[in-house]
C-alpha cells in the first residue's frame, strides 16, 4: 500500500524549486504537480517528470490526489492561492509571509477550520540549532528574566536583486523588507519572547529609490507583553554582500548572543552556573544532502508536514504563529508615513 504523501508546489521560483527538490528527496513524500505562470522553458524546468501546469485551479483540477498544496508564489498573492487551495480540500504549506494584512491571515485560518484541513507556515530558522538553544535557555529561565533584546538584521539587496518588471520591491506583491527579507527573524523574536507593544519606528530609504517602493532601512524599539525590551535594526543598504543577521539577549543570569550571516552562529554565552554545549552542525543531513540554500532547512519542513499528518508530531509553526508575526510587522508599518518610505 502507497502511504507516501502526494504534494504538490505552486510557484517555481527559487523558493518553490527548492520545496519541489525537498519533496522529491523525502522518502515519505511524492511530488505529483507544480504549477508557475510562467512557462517552463523560462523557468528552466524542462526536464522535470512531475505534470506542469499554468495556474493553481488547472492543477487541483487535474489532481484531487494532492493533499498537500506548497505555496510558494508572491507574497501578496500567498491569501488568494492558500484559500483556493484550503477550498479544494487540501493541506496547505505556505511560505513566509502568511499573508500581508492579519484579516487575511484571519480568512486563511476561518476556511482552514471549515475545511478541517492544516496550515502550516514556513518559518524554517526555528530548525536551526542555535535557534533551538535558545529557545531552551529562555524558556526554561537558563539566562534568567528578560531585560534586554537586540535584532539586528544587516543585508545587501541591490539592482542585482530588484529585477524590472518582478514582484520584489512593489508595495502590493513584495510588502517590504521586514515581509521579504526579515520575517523569519521576526518569528525568532516572537518564538522565543512573545508579542510586543509600546511600538516606536523610524525608516528611511538610502539606496533604493529607482528599484523599491518602500523603505530599505529602519529601527524600532517596543516593550516584550511579558517583560523586557528590546529594539530591532534592520537594512538591505549594506554594500555588496549580506553582513550579519544577529540577536542579543541580556538576562539577569547572563547574556549571549547569537550572529553569523543567518544567525547561525553562536558567537557570546556568558551564563552563571552554565557551560554552552556543543551545538550540531547548522546544515542538517535532514535536508537531504547537498542542495544550494540547503542552510535554511526546508528538509526539516517537510518532513514536519509528514510527520504533523501521520500523527507522530505537532506542526512546527501553525497558522496562528504566522498571523502573528504578520501582525506584528503590519503594526510596526503602520508608522510609515503614507507615500513615503520614512
Amino acid at each position: 500500500m502507497d502511504t507516501k504523501i502526494k504534494f504538490a508546489v505552486f510557484g517555481q521560483g527559487h523558493i518553490g524549486k527548492r520545496h519541489a527538490e525537498m519533496i522529491r528527496r523525502n522518502p515519505d513524500t511524492q511530488l505529483i504537480a507544480v504549477a508557475d505562470v510562467l512557462t517552463k522553458d523560462k523557468l528552466g524546468l524542462e526536464g522535470i517528470e512531475e505534470k506542469f501546469y499554468s495556474s493553481i485551479e488547472a492543477l487541483l483540477s487535474a489532481h484531487p490526489e494532492v493533499e498537500v498544496v506548497c505555496i510558494c508564489t508572491p507574497n501578496g498573492l500567498h491569501a488568494e492561492h492558500s484559500l483556493k487551495a484550503l477550498g479544494a480540500g487540501k493541506n496547505i504549506v505556505c511560505e513566509k509571509p502568511m499573508a500581508l494584512r492579519r484579516k487575511d491571515c484571519e480568512a486563511i485560518i476561518y476556511k482552514a477550520l471549515q475545511m478541517h484541513r492544516q496550515v502550516f507556515c514556513v518559518m524554517q530558522n526555528r530548525f536551526s540549532p542555535p535557534s533551538e538553544w535558545l529557545k531552551h535557555i529562555v524558556e526554561n529561565k537558563i539566562i534568567g528574566e528578560t531585560y534586554m533584546v537586540q535584532l539586528n538584521c544587516y543585508w545587501n539587496r541591490d539592482d542585482r536583486y530588484y529585477k524590472k518588471g518582478g514582484w520584489k520591491g512593489t508595495q502590493e506583491l513584495d510588502g517590504g523588507t521586514l515581509f521579504t527579507q526579515f520575517s523569519h527573524f521576526i518569528d525568532i523574536l516572537y518564538w522565543l519572547f512573545g508579542d510586543i507593544t509600546d511600538i516606536q519606528a523610524r525608516f528611511n530609504d538610502f539606496t533604493h529609490s529607482s528599484s523599491t517602493e518602500f523603505e530599505d532601512s529602519g529601527y524600532v524599539n517596543f516593550r516584550f507583553v511579558d517583560g523586557g525590551i528590546g529594539c530591532i535594526n534592520y537594512s538591505t543598504a549594506i554594500w555588496d554582500s549580506n553582513l550579519e543577521s544577529s540577536i542579543s539577549i541580556i538576562g539577569s543570569k547572563g547574556s549571549v548572543k547569537v550572529g553569523g550571516q543567518y544567525m547561525d552562529k553562536v558567537e557570546y554565552c556568558h551564563v552563571q552556573d552554565y557551560t554552552l554545549p556543543v551545538l550540531a552542525p547548522t546544515n542538517p543531513a535532514n535536508d537531504y544532502g547537498a542542495y544550494k540554500g540547503s542552510a535554511n532547512n526546508h528538509g526539516y519542513v517537510i518532513q514536519n508536514v509528514v510527520d504533523t499528518i501521520k500523527g507522530r508530531t505537532t506542526i512546527t509553526t501553525n497558522a496562528l504563529e504566522g498571523m502573528k508575526v504578520v501582525d506584528i510587522i503590519e503594526r510596526i508599518y503602520s508608522y510609515r508615513k503614507p507615500g513615503r518610505k520614512s
